[in-house]
């Protein structure tokens, strides 16, 4: 029997039907072929028949937010960043797996609980009021909200006729190509109104909120590419022929963390593609690999403590799972990380 993972629902504005369709798309996971910890990098989430994946550290340094998954019941859940012991699920809307974000001590996340789309905000332990802050529309991901009250986010385009898209298989690991879509990076003022700033997706912004580092398609490459909030000065910030994906900053925004292929780069099928965790400074100097196994490892995100959060499929010896009083199955992937070089 095929073995799931997971892949990010889109929008509760995507059919639940096609949302367990786009979850198919994360099966048959990668082998780990040694059992080596190549770079240093500590297990920190492990559970029995859970997946961890796309690790949120908190400003304050002291949580995370992981998408979960145990068979097909996928939720947010709120963890300890040291051990990453489990404490509460933040939320199971299927729109929110591809849209939760930090903000302050709080979480915000979309939903379509009453029936529109909208950005609903939450107190990242459960207790308290849910609120929305706001209500949208169409297919959206990848949310940040502003403290004016502003949004940033990817707006997701379909395709009227793409008889391709239905047909090509996707990568199991990636989850910037959506089937049939097209990304945008979009402002969308306190008012409602919005202004289209650049091609491209994951958008991150950085602590100042002055700039944002996102992906852009260069013809089969995706390249960094930086931004004021307001879409001017625009900058590339990689350029060779590779795959940088899944952006994210460090807390004094002096660098950004990304996933990439570029140590070994299959541009062609991405089957033997080598994704790592690569950082860069946010002037484009100082680039520098951080993971070095043969499995596959993305989604980073820097904590204060000097430490690089990300998922990855690597192999769990038996050593790890008596450590953490694991028996029997656990997930394909987990949270590890590695300590950022001074």
């Amino acid at each position: 029997m095929k073995k799931t993972l997971i892949l990010i629902a889109i929008t509760m504005s995507i059919s639940t039907a096609q949302a367990n369709n786009l979850f198919d798309f994360m099966k048959n996971s990668a082998t780990q072929t040694s059992n080596e910890i190549v770079d240093g990098a500590q297990l920190v989430t492990l559970e029995p028949k859970e997946s961890e994946m796309y690790p949120k550290a908190s400003p304050d340094g002291r949580y995370l937010l992981t998408l979960t998954s145990n068979n097909r019941h996928y939720w947010i859940s709120r963890r300890a960043i040291e051990n990453g012991d489990p404490l509460n699920a933040v939320s199971d809307d299927l729109a929110a797996l591809a849209s939760v974000a930090w903000f302050g001590q709080d979480v915000t996340f979309l939903s379509s609980r009453t029936g529109m789309l909208g950005l609903w905000k939450k107190p990242a332990d459960g207790e308290g009021l849910m609120r929305r802050s706001k209500e949208l529309t169409g297919k959206l991901k990848d949310i940040t909200l502003l403290k004016d009250g502003s949004i940033i986010a990817t707006r997701l385009v379909m395709h009227s006729h793409d008889r391709h898209a239905k047909k090509e298989k996707l990568d199991n690991f990636n989850n910037w190509k959506i089937m049939g879509t097209h990304g945008y990076i979009v402002h969308i003022a306190a008012d409602g109104s919005e202004k289209r700033l650049s091609e491209g997706f994951h958008a991150a912004v950085s602590p100042d909120g002055q700039r944002i580092v996102f992906s852009m398609p260069i013809g089969r490459s995706i390249h960094l590419f930086l931004m004021d909030i307001d879409g001017s000065n625009l900058a590339e910030l990689t350029d060779v022929r590779s795959v940088d994906v899944q952006a994210t900053w460090s807390p004094d925004g002096q660098w950004i963390v990304f996933s990439s292929n570029r140590s070994h780069a299959d541009m062609r099928s991405g089957k033997k593609s080598q994704w790592d965790v690569w950082a860069v400074s946010s002037e484009g100097k100082k680039l520098t690999q951080l993971t070095f196994d043969a499995a596959r490892d993305g989604a980073p995100s820097l904590a204060s403590n000097g430490y690089v959060y990300f998922h990855s499929d690597r192999k769990v010896g038996k050593e790890l799972k008596t450590e953490r009083q694991i028996q029997g199955q656990v997930g394909r992937f987990h949270i590890w990380r590695i300590k950022m070089p001074q």
